[in-house]
């Protein structure tokens, strides 16, 4: 059965997460972790691809990127990718490949899901019981999302920036929201939007990517939702 079809819209967010082969550890160590955020800031800056949101676990990630024209988010992700391999097989002394082949993804309506699928990324660490708040996780744009530390990998969205008109007050509001309950119903359809490949908003924003891109764009059940992070 052929793979469905990538939705990439310029313009559009998409929310990827991307795992290691056989849900194996893709980082066994802080330096391999410094080395694939500097490795993924490289691809984005060469394929003019802005990064939002991240969080590294300890066997897959997840990013929220946009771009203003169609296909370079896969060719920054296969440059990253395939950088990142290479010198994890000659550090780790290990042949073969490290991620899934094909990472999975979901263009995410601005407007009504932004901020919750940023919330969803940066509280990833909270729902895997690593840690109790989400700023001890070290891996993850929530630190300058707070103001802790600025990170210059990082393009803050209009909807980040709506929160407020200082960063004191969009970092406070965003704690706020970090605090704030996500709730099993949103985590789930997040979840199950990414392992399905489909757009993640109302009616309206599905079937405005299905006429933009001539593709089906709406959810198609396939059994229980997955209950990773």
């Amino acid at each position: 059965m052929p793979r469905r079809p990538r939705l990439d819209l310029p313009g559009v967010p998409m929310h990827i997460v991307q795992r290691g082969v056989n849900r194996s550890a893709v980082f066994l160590g802080n330096a391999d972790r410094g080395y694939y955020l500097s490795l993924l800031g490289q691809a984005c800056n060469e394929e003019d691809v802005s990064l939002h949101a991240y969080v590294l676990m300890g066997n897959h990630v997840h990013l929220l990127v946009s771009c203003e024209q169609q296909g370079r988010i896969s060719r920054a992700m296969r440059q990253a990718n395939q950088r990142y391999v290479q010198a994890f097989n000659r550090l780790h002394g290990r042949t073969g490949t490290l991620w899934e082949e094909r990472f999975k993804s979901s263009l995410v309506d601005s407007e009504a899901y932004l901020l919750t699928v940023m919330r969803y990324i940066e509280l990833n660490p909270v729902r895997a019981a690593m840690v109790v708040h989400p700023w001890e996780h070290p891996w993850s744009s929530v630190h300058a999302h707070l103001g802790r530390r600025t990170d210059a990998r990082l393009t803050p969205r209009a909807e980040y920036l709506r929160l407020g008109s200082s960063a004191e007050e969009r970092a406070a509001a965003w704690r706020a929201w970090l605090l704030a309950p996500l709730g099993e119903e949103t985590v789930a359809r997040i979840r199950a939007r990414v392992a399905s490949q489909c757009v993640l908003g109302d009616a309206r924003f599905a079937a405005m990517v299905e006429r933009t891109l001539n593709l089906p764009a709406g959810h198609r059940r396939r059994g229980r939702p997955r209950k990773d992070c």
